[in-house]
């Protein structure tokens, strides 16, 4: 043993000799003293954890695209020709922010399409320059000052609204919420009119929230209808059925498919319907002879009231009642501050009988991913248990194994209090990751005290420790430092588009390594020498 130890002692380098001469200094000092590093690695934890709820939160972190989508609604029942005139202004407006490249612009959808929309809808694709700086430009904003730029440009826009996103992130919310906003509130009931009027205090009370931009109601107006209302009794006393009424006028107005016309490799639907004088003139609607079950004719105005009004140009429902969405986005402040805000600003607004408000978005997505996670976290850490039994055959080892992912936690919360990410589902699964990752150094710790005691005969106690510690010393840094090196790519490059998901994983797996490292060459042996008894007795431990 001692002229191995001496050969091994010489052919290390100066750094490496350095490196142990400091951790021997290190554990004459701590194992004395297991209690004292204990005490202050738990309050280190216990201060990383009391600052995890100041932390902010988010589905998923900041997007940098290098584009934005930006939806411009004007009011329904605009002309095309006036919707892209708007679209016109309001791409000369951008065109006029040093930071944008170029701009696209879509007015209105075809029917056909999967996001079909009307003429009054205009979407705008924006380029920015590379950096965000436009040539000859040397003052560089910041991406959110760009923004807001935008979203004053475009507020000057009379009866326009703007909702400003990324293609990407644009899409996600639609998925999430069925809304091209981060935030989405819903409101609920049977009465259109009432919904309105509750959407619209809804918007005006959350409008003054710091941190919330592009707030806006679903676009609504009536439009002239023709009104046909079934007098219930004098149908059914000429033996109809007001629905199969209301059925057959409906396919007489609107028209019905009775088959199809094949154009070469087109294929055209039939359609059957009144003409345009008949569904338009209110004399003629009425003359509509209605055939009874006895084969007499009445004519339509003996059963129904026909008359002109006025009526809204959309219902919308979800899971069968009606709603009015409010949609909102989050700037320059966190998402989860904001809807908390959001939330409380709410309470106060009227609600007619029988409606109700929801709110959802990324932040409602959030929640449910934070619970998934946790639940497969807790199953993850149980396999992990049993499988460090099966190894070891015992239970104090297990749990000082396991005892070495607390210490990565808090690296890992002052990694992201320092890179000032939001807590998201992309720094959860860092967090997974680490707890894997940072067990490594103390298995291969605890199983060396074991080989020297129960191979080379070393007596178990400080000396046996002081000696694995060191021995190990070099195989931790080297297992910590390989895995560090490869992330700190990812971990500094935040601004970068189509990192945006794999910084925060990379920044939570490197400061949890830092700390765990660290931590483990203090902690580590003092807690072994002072919790585990000899390895001859464990088993009956």
């Amino acid at each position: 043993g001692t002229p191995a130890k001496a050969a091994g002692a010489h052919a290390d380098s100066p750094l490496v000799r350095w490196l142990k001469r400091l951790d021997r200094r290190l554990l004459a000092a701590t194992l004395p003293r297991p209690g004292l590093t204990a005490g202050i690695t738990g309050a280190m934890l216990l201060a990383a954890l009391a600052s995890v709820p100041f932390l902010g939160t988010s589905f998923l972190p900041p997007f940098n695209e290098g584009t934005a989508t930006i939806n411009l609604l004007a009011a329904p029942g605009t002309a095309l020709s006036e919707s892209s005139a708007l679209g016109t202004i309001a791409e000369k407006l951008l065109l006029g922010v040093p930071e944008v490249k170029s701009t696209g612009r879509r007015t209105g959808r075809a029917e056909a399409d999967e996001h079909a929309e009307g003429v009054h809808y205009t979407e705008i694709d924006v380029d920015f320059y590379p950096g965000d700086r436009a040539p000859g430009v040397t003052a560089q904003r910041p991406r959110s000052a760009v923004l807001a730029d935008i979203r004053a440009r475009l507020a000057l826009i009379p009866g326009v609204t703007a909702s400003i996103g990324q293609p990407i992130s644009h899409r996600l919310d639609h998925m999430l919420s069925g809304v091209r906003a981060g935030i989405a509130i819903k409101v609920f009931g049977d009465d259109l009119a009432a919904l309105r009027l509750t959407a619209d205090a809804v918007a005006d009370a959350i409008r003054p929230i710091p941190g919330l931009v592009d707030v806006s109601v679903e676009p609504q107006v009536l439009v002239p209808q023709i009104q046909v209302q079934v007098d219930r009794t004098e149908a059914r006393r000429f033996g109809i059925a007001p629905g199969r009424l209301t059925e057959t006028l409906e396919g007489a107005i609107a028209g019905t498919t009775v088959g199809q016309v094949i154009d070469g490799v087109r294929t055209l639907d039939l359609v059957v319907r009144y003409d345009a004088p008949w569904r338009t003139d209110l004399s003629r609607l009425g003359s509509t002879p209605v055939v009874l079950p006895d084969g007499r004719a009445v004519p339509l105005g003996n059963l129904a009231s026909i008359h002109t009004g006025a009526g809204p140009n959309q219902i919308f429902h979800e899971n069968g009642r009606r709603r009015v969405v409010i949609s909102a986005n989050t700037a320059d402040r966190d998402a989860g501050e904001v809807v908390a805000e959001l939330r409380a600003a709410l309470e106060a607004v009227p609600r007619p009988a029988g409606a109700w408000i929801s709110v959802g978005g990324q932040f409602e997505r959030q929640r449910e991913a934070t619970r998934a996670i946790a639940l497969l976290s807790l199953l993850s850490l149980a396999g992990m248990y049993a499988v460090l039994f099966a190894h070891f055959q015992s239970h104090r080892l297990a749990i000082q194994v396991m005892l070495n992912i607390p210490m990565a936690l808090i690296g890992a919360v002052a990694a992201i209090w320092i890179s000032g990410q939001p807590l998201s589902v992309a720094t959860l699964v860092g967090f997974v990751t680490l707890c894997g990752i940072a067990s490594r150094n103390t298995i291969l710790m605890i199983t060396h005290y074991r080989h020297l005691v129960e191979n080379e005969g070393e007596p178990f106690g400080p000396e046996m420790v002081a000696r694995g510690s060191v021995e190990r010393l070099v195989p931790v840094l080297m297992t910590a430092l390989c895995a560090g090196l490869a992330l700190l790519p990812l971990a500094f490059a935040g601004g970068d588009p189509g990192k945006e998901i794999l910084t925060p994983v990379a920044q939570v797996i490197l400061g949890g390594l830092i700390s765990s490292t660290l931590l483990d060459i203090v902690v580590t042996p003092g807690i072994y020498l002072w919790w585990n008894p000899p390895p001859s007795r464990e088993a009956a431990a």
